[in-house]
């Protein structure tokens, strides 16, 4: 019998453009359960698919700063979530929703 290794699942390799990472980011946005860890996840695997290094360039973080914001025990401020989404092409627009 032949065994085969698995890897674990990785979003990041499967975000091949901006629509998927749009996707991807708005469906994680209306599952947060309202503590931003899933939008956190979702930015960082978006970020993993990017190119990190660019990324901590552009938004003048440094790459360990960037993992550690986007880790699951991170706690990034807004000014960063904003920095990390605007260097990703991505903007935020709000909307009225419903109760």
């Amino acid at each position: 019998m032949t065994e085969h290794k698995l890897k674990p699942w990785d979003a990041s390799d499967h975000l091949e453009d901006r629509e998927d990472m749009i996707l991807y980011l708005n469906a994680c946005i209306e599952e947060d359960p309202g503590d931003g860890s899933l939008i956190r996840a979702a930015l960082s695997d978006i970020a993993r698919a990017q190119n990190m290094s660019r990324l901590a360039d552009e938004t003048g973080m440094t790459r360990a700063g960037l993992y550690k914001a986007l880790s699951p025990e991170g706690n990034p401020g807004f000014d960063t979530m904003l920095k990390i989404t605007r260097a990703l092409g991505l903007s935020l627009h709000f909307d009225q929703h419903a109760h």
